[in-house]
């Protein structure tokens, strides 16, 4: 820019500059573009030289036939033309404080990886260069002797005789003679010198100079020396190669996909920014605007079109809508496929305390940027087709949740794998299958005791709850204060991780189905402001079960508020997990690449504005043992070592009746006691198979729950309110 910023400066000769450049031009380029009328684009050295500024036409005149070209503006501004509102960087991207340390780390590595590459290969370096060197010896004395004899001349010579031409002859021979003469004078003059100084040059001069000029002497003829192609040092770093990008590259893509017409100027695609690199600098970025009629709908659906006019592989491009506008969206194309670019191990392997409720990196999406996700309030669904990566995912999440000692972890295994048995040492409560096995001697009534138990838990915290002051709870929920107050044992974050959940709803008994189906949705409903958090993963996430069993099955599924979808087997998979709304937007979890290096590959719907494309970082099961044991020693270490995983044995009851009677309410404030004997009866027919109203009054009354007058479907009958139900609990259990 000017130093004064009130004076306009000169503005650049466009005439005079479009005359230069046509004279460097072809003259038929020359002409074609004057007689056209069109204006010759600046370059980007011109651009950038500019102290003047610059503009871009976005809308092409008609009659000049003037195309998207700078323009000069009639007041100063910035030299280069920028999206409006947007400021180049003053410190670099990479060197700012956020990332100056990861910039540093990966110059350190590199700098060490090249040292240690070269250093290895070094005695083979010695013997190239002293190869090259003596050839490149050899080639000068060759060449020396070569210009002595002068061997151009008997091509002459021989010309001349081959016309009988003898005077001619003669003339060249003596010529070429006394040339021969010359030039041995001058070589045998050099070798005198190099002879006589050579040696006074060894003995006179210091060590360090001799050595300097004879290492300096023997590079120089080891470069002289060296074949055409061949390196002495070998390369330590591949450097990336990519396809450059430019519009009209990407116009083509985008009118062979058919999101455009050039030749018609309401269908043309247009850009709303320049062509830029990512802040990672790993691909080429540029806003994209369709023609009007034109949404995220049409584009979305021409990933694969696009890629193909672009000439790279689809999963190198990536779409995002963007909020400003619905036929606008920000096109990415990646240098490199950066879903097969494993993200390595996971962090939690440096096995420090974590707290859950702060998100944590689990992977890097396409931009290798790093994906956070935070599991408080929420409840996540994993899916995928088997062996593409849903156990290593959902095991992540209840390893971070493992290194929070205060948690207590639930795990539900209902594959009965051996990728959950080191979590006995620190779960609270762990099931494996559906039959008796090694692992659980009866796997359904046990996760039946647990249910019942979580659904203790949370009627227990909300008791609690309602009795602290809004200091201490503001919200009317957990805190993470209260999470970690010792003074509180039992409000403490709950974590219930279920692998196949499925199968528990696929018993061979439908009444216990119906249970399980009921107790899981309720948990469901009014766990998260306990602190209950459920992750749950299937394979098989729809067509499950008849009846109210799929009905609840389904509500369960849907009311999950994150979804991470691997690689699934069709459309309707993936939908079912994702959602429909997730379909509508693009992704398809079906359309993920197949293959061994994208194993840990899905998307992550729900978590935030963007739906990333996440490369989840990996925990084998050796690492998993590593951290798990590191999670039991700090919480032995703490006194906070609970459940099985403390050598406490678990047995269901006979029936816990005011736990049974508030699971069978559901999300009702009060029923009358006909209904909840049925509702029992139908529910859990196991216990109170031909229970009657008056003996569950009975029952409840003598545990302190008052039998009042309900008003329910206009009828006023006895019965019980949820409300002291909990309150009978609370008491209880104080």
């Amino acid at each position: 820019m000017p130093e004064n910023a009130n004076e306009i400066p000169e503005p650049i000769d466009l005439d005079a500059r479009r005359a230069r450049r046509d004279d460097t031009a072809p003259a038929a380029s020359a002409e074609s573009t004057e007689s056209a009328g069109v204006a010759v684009p600046l370059s980007v050295g011109e651009v950038e030289r500019m102290d003047t500024a610059y503009e871009v036409a976005l809308d092409d005149d008609a009659e000049t036939g003037a195309g998207k070209v700078l323009v000069p503006v009639d007041t100063p501004g910035l030299a280069v033309p920028v999206t409006p509102g947007e400021r180049l960087p003053i410190i670099p991207v990479h060197l700012l404080p956020q990332n100056l340390r990861a910039t540093v780390r990966r110059a350190v590595v590199r700098s060490g990886h090249v040292a240690a590459f070269h250093a290895v290969r070094s005695p083979w370096y010695g013997a190239k260069l002293a190869w090259f060197a003596g050839r490149g010896f050899a080639r000068v004395v060759s060449n020396q002797l070569r210009w002595w004899w002068v061997p151009n001349s008997f091509a002459l010579e021989q010309k001349a005789a081959d016309g009988n031409e003898l005077k001619e002859w003669e003339k060249i021979h003596r010529e070429l003679k006394r040339t021969r003469l010359w030039r041995g004078g001058v070589l045998a003059a050099q070798n005198l010198g190099l002879a006589i100084s050579a040696p006074i040059a060894l003995n006179a001069a210091p060590t360090a100079a001799v050595a300097l000029a004879g290492a300096g002497l023997v590079a120089a003829a080891a470069h002289y020396g060296r074949p055409a192609g061949q390196t002495l040092v070998g390369t330590a770093v591949v450097a990336a190669r990519f396809r450059k990008l430019n519009s009209d590259i990407v116009l083509r893509a985008y009118y062979a996909a058919g999101l455009g017409k050039p030749d018609r100027a309401d269908q043309e695609v247009r850009f709303g920014s320049q062509m830029s690199r990512d802040a990672r600098n790993t691909g080429s970025q540029v806003l994209v605007d369709l023609p009007y009629g034109k949404g995220w709908s049409d584009v979305s659906g021409s990933r694969e079109k696009i890629a193909s006019g672009l000439d790279v592989h689809v999963n190198q491009v990536f779409l995002t809508p963007d909020k400003t506008s619905s036929r606008r969206h920000t096109l990415f194309v990646a240098d490199r496929d950066p879903l097969a670019v494993p993200v390595g191990r996971t962090s939690l392997l440096d096995c420090k305390r974590r707290s859950i409720w702060k998100a944590f990196v689990i992977g890097r999406d396409e931009r290798d940027s790093p994906v956070k996700l935070s599991l408080m309030w929420n409840s996540l669904l994993v899916g995928a087709q088997p062996r593409k990566g849903k156990t290593y995912f959902a095991r992540l999440l209840a390893l971070y949740a493992a290194l929070d000692p205060n948690v207590r972890l639930i795990v539900v295994d209902g594959k009965n794998s051996p990728d959950w048995l080191a979590f006995k040492k620190v779960a609270h409560r762990i099931v494996f299958g559906t039959h008796p096995n090694p692992n659980t001697d009866d796997p359904i009534e046990t996760f039946r005791a647990i249910l019942d138990e979580i659904l203790a838990h949370i009627d227990r915290v909300n008791s609690i709850l309602t009795t602290l002051p809004v200091e201490l709870c503001p919200e009317g929920k957990l805190t993470e204060e209260l999470h970690n107050d010792p003074r509180y044992p039992d409000l403490h974050v709950l974590v219930l991780v279920m692998e196949e959940f499925q199968v528990y709803f696929e018993t061979e008994d439908q009444a216990v189905n119906k249970e399980i189906a009921a107790k899981l949705s309720r948990i469901q409903a009014v766990g998260p402001s306990a602190g209950v958090i459920i992750e749950s993963s299937s394979q098989k996430p729809s067509g499950v079960g008849a009846g109210d069993v799929a009905r609840l099955f389904n509500r369960y599924r849907d009311n999950h508020t994150l979804r991470f979808a691997l690689k699934c087997g069709n459309r309707v998979v993936s939908e079912a997990i994702l959602g429909g709304d997730a379909y509508q937007e693009g992704f398809d979890a079906a359309t993920l690449p197949v293959g061994d290096e994208y194993r840990g590959v899905g998307y992550l719907y729900g978590a935030s504005d963007a739906t990333p494309t996440v490369r989840t970082e990996l925990a084998d099961a050796t690492d998993a043992d590593k951290i798990l044991t590191a999670a039991r020693v700090l919480r032995e270490r703490l006194g906070l070592l609970s459940g099985m995983a403390a050598g406490e044995e678990m047995q269901r009851g006979s029936r816990d009746v005011l736990a049974d009677i508030l699971t069978v309410m559901g999300a009702d404030t009060a029923a009358h006691w006909d209904t909840i004997a049925g509702r029992l009866a139908d529910q859990m027919p196991e216990q109170y198979d031909g229970t009657t109203p008056d003996a569950i009054s009975a029952q409840a009354r003598g545990l302190n729950v008052s039998s009042v007058n309900v008003k329910r479907d206009g009828a006023t009958r006895k019965g019980a309110k949820a409300d002291d139900i909990r309150a009978a609990i609370a008491r209880r259990n104080t």
